[in-house]
């Protein structure tokens, strides 16, 4: 998927870029390719770029804003570069880059960066694989010896053992995220469709498991050398630093690394499809999909923004053709319009999931008609003004870190070999006409085949669009030339010790973001902080109740829910699509939505164009037009979505997990959304008495951050004086269930990949500075972070998950203490064992001195990364408004962490973790893991999806 970068043209008036093909004065031969400053107040973002001898690019974003730093390597290797049978290496082997190098100890990656207060992953696509950290600016030469280790002392690291782990760990993540998921194997199916069998996009990035499967060690080292050269890869570093000290250490631990084999961009053809091609696959699912795809241009193209725009025209928003007419008539759940594009080539999608009364032949049908009928309407004046400012504002808040802003340079410098691709990106954006739109529409679309792919439920192959009339043919397909042949490994030889760990830099010093309080007049409690990095405002709106209202009447559970869906609808104004419209044209966003004892509103706006956000919040908020047609459709939409969470195994397991901990009666253990029956009773009048009993100013409180004071927003929310203050009852909390011993409660999925895993019980509530505070000091080393026991047992050692974990969620009401993972179906027994074996081991034997160092370490250090973005200052500022935290108390925390004893940890671990009275569910095929269920000790109970007894 590509990402799109942009600014607003007003913001973007000049850049400087001074271009200096000089060498630098140094023995190193590193060349200063360019410089881009900041002249005034634009919007740009600055750089110097740098390449070594070796062919490493250098990029460095100066940014001394926050204490942080951001670093980026960027490899231009992706699946892309992958061969036929050895599908799914470049991905492989982003997760063999984490096992540890030369100088840097297996799992220590994780281990080091977390304990220096950072954070850090990998990611890999068809085009790429990236590498980045973020991380206190102390700990810049730390993250660039870790990266340099890895690129060129990885491969005697790499063993039989560390292969065979990470294998099962990819395989896991294909379950979790592919065969386990509904609608999960669509791309790949529509991939081998789409492209010439040998194609490198003919297959995902995840891989066949037969690949996975067929696939050695050496065929992994071959892959390293070929491609893992530092001339293939780009090093940017964004924050609290200065273009000097990057370079110099750069040269230090990349410059004597040898320069890897040649790397060539690749071209291929466009796909050609000599008739519209057929296919379909059975899946686990309620709503049937519809989806076709045309071959369209690859990114960067003079095409793909004329496409992105014909995309939104046909299925974007609330004035798109597909939601008038399939969505608004009720016909479709979903339906939509994409454009992704790759370095190779584009997809044009338009997807449709209807409700199960409509049929697929009927969907390509309506697909087909609203193709038309764009050929007669065309392109409105208001659709090329809406798309022109969504576009250009709807990246700002990537701008608004040090890591957006690093990664946006990184692929830029990648893709284009311009790390200032910006201007041309906004000027593409700003220079497309209706003409373009119409002509790419006649170029890629009108007339032209697609791959139509059905997906239907299990037990209804009839269902399909159309009969399969296209199989993946070979012939013909000439295997490349040997890539691989005669590389070899070699180290750098250098004049310094790399064993040893780069000592940290003095501490950055962390400030609390400034904020200030106030009220409207009628009572309205009002938080904000001033974050003028990029010309925007956040608004958070929070009003208690929510599901937990709903105790009133358990038989509208679900009503909360779908009163925040009627605020998003019509006003008495304005419809539905003509709110959506003002604000796309104002690159603005209004959002209600329900939680178990909240409704939220967040507001997004430019600041220049706040004020006729807010009038368009006013009417949401106080004068919605509740209409009966818009009610009926949200109502149906609910209605199926209940019905469609018995094919989401996290979903069922997660629900059935709240009903066993809170208990018969208790409003909490019925989902938020509600269920069949509660929301079938439900009637408009219904929500309008919600609405006006519940939504009042008396329980509400704002939060504000933005490019704004509080001198200038108060007067702007004197509008909110309208809102009535009536008095709304907060129901008590119900007792939750008793858990008297540890028992399973097992669903049964059939042919599930996976098995869902929850382990846990009811513990605290929320409290900044007690015992709450306390626990999840306590509970990080055991399950909070990465390198967590749980998650090394069962991940790096095992290879029993993709992930796992456990933590505290408590609020103003005691939250439940839960331990979970996704599993292989074959391991579900055993995973069971691991974790209890760990949960159990903590609570008796308690922490380690190293693990208490760690742990204070990493909270300790991670302040610098809590205050950056304007919606991590909003997130600070809601929890103190919400649970009324004093000014100090960043400090009381910080006091506590620092004073935590070993024994108070573990008198925590003792008293927090009582593994004889927890409950266990796993959501997984019965028939595969219950004879190794019965063997645990546990008594094993066998529930349905809604948690009742069978």
């Amino acid at each position: 998927m590509r990402k799109k970068i942009q600014l607003s043209m007003l913001m973007l008036a000049f850049v400087g870029v001074q271009l200096q093909a000089q060498t630098m004065k140094s023995t190193s031969q590193t060349k200063l390719i360019e410089k881009v400053t900041r002249k005034g107040n634009e919007i740009v973002i600055p750089y110097e770029k740098y390449v070594l001898p070796n062919g490493l690019t250098v990029i460095v974003h100066e940014d001394h804003s926050d204490p942080i730093v951001h670093v980026d390597v960027t490899y231009h290797v992706g699946s892309a570069r992958e061969e036929v049978g050895k599908s799914g290496f470049a991905h492989f082997f982003e997760h063999m880059m984490f096992q540890g190098s030369d100088n840097v100890g297996d799992e220590a990656h994780f281990k080091i960066i977390s304990e220096a207060g950072g954070t850090l992953n990998g990611t890999t696509n068809r085009d790429r694989t990236n590498y980045f950290e973020t991380l206190p600016s102390n700990q810049l030469e730390t993250a660039l010896w870790l990266e340099a280790d890895r690129m060129g002392f990885l491969l005697d690291a790499v063993t039989q053992k560390k292969f065979e782990i990470q294998r099962s760990t990819v395989k896991n993540e294909r379950g979790q995220n592919y065969d386990n998921r509904p609608y999960g194997l669509v791309y790949e199916k529509a991939s081998a469709a789409l492209y010439p069998y040998g194609h490198p996009y003919s297959w995902t990035t995840i891989g066949y498991m037969e690949d996975l499967n067929r696939g050695n060690v050496n065929d992994l080292k071959n892959f390293f050398l070929r491609w893992y050269g530092p001339n293939n890869a780009t090093l940017t570093v964004g924050g609290d630093v200065t273009p000097a000290e990057v370079v110099k250490l750069a040269e230090k631990y990349f410059g004597p690394i040898q320069k890897g084999p040649e790397v060539q961009n690749m071209k291929l053809p466009m796909p050609v499809l000599n008739k519209d091609r057929y296919i379909s696959y059975e899946d686990n699912v309620r709503f049937p999909m519809f989806q076709m795809t045309f071959p369209s241009a690859p990114r960067f193209h003079a095409d793909e923004v004329p496409l992105d725009l014909l995309a939104e025209i046909l299925g974007k928003g609330k004035n798109s053709i597909l939601y008038k007419n399939l969505v608004k008539t009720q016909k479709a759940v979903q339906a939509s319009a994409s454009n992704p594009a790759a370095e190779l080539g584009g997809e044009f999608s338009i997807t449709v999931l209807p409700f199960p009364t409509q049929t697929l032949a009927d969907m390509e049908k309506l697909v087909r008609e609203a193709l038309l009928e764009f050929e007669k309407t065309g392109i409105s004046e208001d659709a090329l003004t809406r798309f022109k400012v969504s576009y250009e504002t709807g990246e700002l808040n990537t701008l608004s870190s040090v890591s957006g802003k690093t990664s946006a340079l990184a692929a830029y410098q990648t893709f284009t070999g311009n790390p200032n691709y910006l201007p041309l990106d906004l000027k593409r954006n700003k220079a497309v006409t209706k003409e373009d739109v119409l002509r790419v529409y006649n170029k890629y679309i009108k007339g032209k085949n697609a791959v139509i792919l059905s997906v239907v439920p299990k037990g209804k192959a009839d269902a399909v669009t159309a009969a399969d009339n296209f199989a993946v043919d070979p012939t013909g397909y000439v295997a490349p030339k040997d890539q691989y042949s005669g590389l070899t490994y070699q180290k750098a030889k250098d004049s310094f010790d790399r064993k040893v760990r780069p000592a940290s830099g003095a501490n950055p010093v962390v400030k609390v973001p400034p904020y200030w309080t106030d009220k409207t007049t009628n009572g309205v409690r009002v938080i904000g902080a001033k974050n003028d990095e990029i010309p925007t405002i956040t608004l958070l709106v929070s009003i208690k109740g929510g599901h937990k209202l709903e105790v009133k009447d358990p038989g509208k559970a679900g009503i909360a829910s779908l009163t925040a869906a009627m605020l998003n609808e019509a006003s008495q104004k304005y419809s539905s699509e003509e709110i959506s419209s003002q604000l796309e044209k104002l690159g603005s966003s209004i959002s209600f939505s329900s939680g178990s004892d909240r409704m939220n509103i967040s507001v997004q706006s430019l600041t220049k164009n706040l004020d006729a956000t807010l009038a368009l919040l006013e009417e949401r908020m106080l004068r919605p037009r509740f209409d009966q047609a818009d009610f009926d459709r949200l109502k149906k939409q609910t209605l199926e979505s209940i019905a469609n969470q018995s094919t989401q195994a996290p979903v069922v397991a997660s629900n059935v997990y709240n009903k066993l901990l809170y208990g018969e009666g208790n409003i909490m253990a019925i989902p938020g959304i509600g269920t069949t029956a509660s929301v079938g009773s439900i009637t408009l009048d219904d929500v309008k008495k919600f609405y006006s009993d519940n939504f009042s100013a008396s329980v509400a409180n704002i939060v504000v951050v933005g490019d704004t004071e509080q001198k200038v927003i108060m007067p702007k929310l004197a509008f909110l004086n309208k809102w009535q203050a009536k008095p709304v009852q907060i129901p008590a909390d119900a007792k939750p269930a008793t858990i008297d011993k540890t028992k399973i409660y097992l669903v049964n999925k059939d042919k599930a990949a996976q098995s869902e895993i929850r382990i846990g019980y009811m513990a605290l509530p929320y409290d900044a500075t007690g015992e709450y505070y306390r626990a999840g000091i306590m509970n990080y080393i055991l399950g909070g972070a990465f390198n967590s026991r749980i998650n090394l047992n069962l991940r790096e050692d095992k290879g029993y998950t993709y992930g796992a974990g456990s933590g505290f969620s408590g609020t103003e009401s005691a939250g439940p203490y839960t331990a979970s993972a996704g599993v292989r179906t074959n391991v579900s027994d055993s995973s069971v064992v691991e974790f209890m074996k760990e949960i159990k081991r903590y609570k008796e034997e308690g922490i380690t001195d190293a693990e208490l160092a760690f742990v204070k370490s990493a909270i300790g250090q991670s302040d610098a990364r809590k205050y950056e973005t304007g919606f991590q200052k909003a997130s600070f500022l809601n929890n103190i408004i919400r649970y009324n935290l004093d000014e100090g108390f960043v400090k009381k925390q910080n006091d506590i962490l620092k004073n935590i004893s070993k024994s108070e940890i573990n008198a925590l671990a003792a008293k927090h973790l009582p593994v004889d009275k927890m409950n266990i569910v796993i959501v997984g095929d019965k028939a595969a893991i219950k004879p190794g269920l019965e063997k645990l000790g546990y008594q094993v109970i066998e529930v349905d999806s809604d948690g009742k007894l069978l």
